[in-house]
């Protein structure tokens, strides 16, 4: 029997720590978030990114706590949408660049 989950990120504690880190760090993890962006616009193109975006996000603007802020709103929708071993793999590369960068995370 699978184990039922609340959000889509409950599944894997380190994805989950990635979403909360977006969450209560919105400001400071942008220019991340953008690298991010700008790593899978080499990949898939921009072109494609903005029309999976402009399918998926609010009609009026979302109450979501990601929803006023694009860059991060992209970043977490695509991480939502793609499959579970590349969630997983995202969130290993953006701990990994955060702690090149300097940023102490707590384990």
């Amino acid at each position: 029997m699978t184990q039922e989950f609340k959000r889509w990120y409950d599944h894997d504690p380190l994805l989950l720590k990635v979403i909360n880190m977006l969450k209560d760090y919105r400001v400071e993890l942008h220019e991340q978030a953008e690298i991010f962006l700008k790593t899978v616009e080499e990949k898939v193109s921009k072109d494609t990114i903005d029309r999976f975006y402009n399918m998926v996000k609010p009609i009026n603007g979302g109450k979501r706590w990601y929803d006023d802020d694009v860059v991060i709103s992209k970043t977490v929708e695509l991480l939502r949408v793609v499959p579970l071993e590349i969630q997983k793999a995202t969130a290993e590369n953006f701990i990994n660049a955060l702690k090149e960068n300097g940023i102490d995370i707590k384990e």
